[in-house]
């Protein structure tokens, strides 16, 4: 090839190379769930991601504003479920900044779109506690790829009718428990779908996949694995700072 040739050739390398960080692209990773917490397998040949740029908000700074109102939302009925006693354990390590509250869905009545002219009472409760609250936190199960039913039910009826959604523009956050080894992942990605259309800003990093989880606590209920604590702590954490970043109310 004449020197022409070669350097045509390498005009073209030059201007189809795209350096993806200048767009605030993130390589994709491979996220593999343990017992004792996250570990991420970096891809692309061993290359790191980028880290995300630091905050210019500490949780010192936030614990002295207005605490934000939390609804934490779990996905099981069940008395003793791994996501209820998880959800309890998440909430007793909150910052100061965060005020979380679980509020209920087991009791709402299956969605109906014939009653939402005039809806119960239960129905107009649940939706005005939602519509009181700065943030949404989700703690659930995974049933056969997908969340449960009774968490999707809840999201329908948060939702309706058209146009007064009670979940609009609520920072979210997932943590996603399962007994299995992949921490509900399928769970955890449905609902992000669903919070998308939402119009739910939802916390991407860090991922909370929690496997294995039967083995973190004892049998009162209390989480005793010291690795989990430590990567829920840094979750819960970093949810303070997506509130301050992303909350209206």
């Amino acid at each position: 090839m004449d020197a022409r040739g070669t350097e045509g050739t390498e005009r073209a390398e030059r201007t189809t190379r795209v350096d993806i960080g200048a767009f605030g692209i993130r390589p994709a990773r491979i996220v593999h769930v343990e017992l004792l917490g996250l570990v991420r397998l970096p891809a692309h040949g061993g290359a790191r991601a980028p880290k995300a740029p630091k905050s210019s908000v500490s949780t010192k700074e936030i614990q002295m504003t207005t605490p934000r109102k939390v609804a934490v939302i779990i996905g099981s009925l069940r008395k003793d479920s791994l996501s209820r006693k998880l959800a309890h354990a998440v909430i007793a390590m909150a910052p100061a900044s965060l005020k979380c509250e679980v509020v209920e869905i087991g009791q709402l009545p299956l969605f109906n779109q014939d009653y939402e002219a005039d809806p119960p009472t239960i129905v107009r409760d649940f939706k005005a506690r939602l519509e009181s609250m700065s943030s949404v936190l989700f703690v659930t199960p995974e049933y056969n790829r997908s969340v449960p039913g009774v968490l999707k039910n809840a999201l329908d009826i948060g939702s309706r009718p058209h146009g007064k959604s009670s979940w609009n523009g609520r920072p979210a956050a997932i943590i996603s428990v399962s007994p299995g080894a992949i921490g509900a992942f399928g769970a955890n990605h449905h609902l992000r779908q669903s919070l998308v259309f939402l119009d739910m800003p939802t916390m991407g990093q860090p991922e909370a996949y929690i496997g294995n989880a039967a083995g973190l606590f004892d049998e009162k209920g209390s989480l005793v694995n010291d690795t989990t604590r430590g990567f829920l702590q840094k979750f819960v954490d970093a949810f303070a700072l997506w509130n301050e970043r992303n909350a209206t109310r």
